[in-house]
């Protein structure tokens, strides 16, 4: 007999890829540069459909686990969500009580998981940048991206769900890894990126074990020369954005873990998350540079999480609940997006401007 979660995650599963078909073949047939508008409609389509699916999982959340009876739903509340209260006369409460809480995690994960992305969307900017990829291909290499992006982050997700469950001491080592991840992000906030493209691992590694066009060839992924399959640039840089969402996956991942141990809950947010991203990409990439105390933001929100991880015995005990989490989440996100729209970043200087005595020696020009 198939199981629920079975059924309810295929359910979910066939939802998200016939969204991104219907993209691809629909809205998405012609490459083309997406306005500000599309990625604004788009931004809040995907944000829409997280919110109902906030409310299915509350009026309907006992489904994803097959919770039939009050024996089912205390074997459920050991094993996900020791935290809430169960009422052993009254099984109608403590269901309401379950979905509540496991609403109020998705939520939450997906709120920490969407805020997290926003640091992926600096460094796609910059792969693209750096690569020379042409705009009207962004959507399509964002689209092969993402796709990717869902087999690796179920993988991950499950895979570290199951080792969660064998050896609790590893939430500890996700916690402790969080706040040093944290610090870093902190003591490197005003370190400016660079991606040298040869140099880069993934070109490196597609280069030395795959025959790679030296150019561009329009918007193709292969071509194949005197009967041999090649590569092109624009594939390694679809390469290069799923090692990238793998990178951003060991902080992210864990991170949603620090609100649910549920590996339903913790995927379900992850994927509506970066579903999200795409069009955040694009409504966003413009407006990136207002928001300079985002990335402090960021620090300080993995510093909470990590904390919280490490101190969750203690959390449990004192009755820590999950929307104290996400009160915190978001003051520290607001805190950082109002202050960076009250003290903008200033700009600027360019060295021979600011230089106080011209030199007098004769310029040299450089021929492009």
């Amino acid at each position: 007999m198939i199981s629920n979660e079975i059924i309810f995650f295929s359910a979910f599963l066939a939802f998200i890829l016939g969204m991104l078909l219907l993209d691809l073949g629909v809205f998405s047939r012609k490459n083309h540069i997406v306005s500000f508008k599309e990625a604004g409609i788009w931004s809040a389509v995907w944000i829409t459909f997280a919110l109902i699916f906030y409310f299915i999982i509350r009026t309907h959340g006992d489904l994803i686990h097959g919770v039939e009876n009050f024996d089912d739903l205390k074997v459920i509340q050991q094993r996900y969500a020791e935290e809430i209260t169960l009422y052993p006369d009254d099984f109608e409460r403590s269901l309401e009580s379950y979905r509540s809480n496991m609403a109020l995690e998705f939520i939450t994960g997906y709120l920490v998981e969407y805020a997290l992305s926003v640091d992926n969307i600096f460094v796609i900017i910059m792969i693209f940048t750096s690569f020379g990829v042409r705009e009207k291909y962004y959507k399509k290499v964002l689209f092969w991206g993402i796709l990717g992006a869902l087999i690796m982050r179920f993988l991950f997700i499950f895979a570290a769900s199951s080792l969660i469950l064998k050896a609790g001491w590893v939430l500890y080592l996700f916690g402790a890894f969080l706040v040093f991840t944290g610090v870093q992000m902190y003591l490197n906030r005003n370190k400016e990126d660079k991606i040298e493209p040869q140099e880069h691992p993934v070109v490196k590694f597609a280069s030395r074990y795959f025959a790679v066009v030296p150019r561009y060839v329009n918007d193709r992924f292969f071509v194949r020369k005197r009967g041999k399959l090649m590569l092109t640039p624009l594939f390694v840089v679809v390469l290069i954005i799923e090692f990238t969402d793998l990178i951003f996956a060991v902080d992210s991942v864990p991170a949603v873990f620090a609100v649910t141990t549920d590996p339903y809950v913790v995927f379900f947010s992850n994927i509506f998350a970066i579903m999200g991203l795409r069009s955040m990409f694009f409504f966003l990439a413009n407006v990136m540079h207002l928001f300079h105390y985002l990335k402090v933001g960021l620090a300080v929100l993995l510093m909470f999480i990590g904390t919280k991880m490490l101190a969750h015995s203690y959390l449990k005990e004192i009755g820590f609940k999950t929307q104290y989490s996400l009160y915190i989440i978001i003051g520290i996100l607001l805190i950082s997006v109002l202050a960076s729209l009250v003290f903008p970043a200033k700009p600027k200087e360019d060295p021979e401007q600011s230089s106080e005595k011209p030199s007098s020696a004769p310029k040299k020009t450089i021929k492009h």
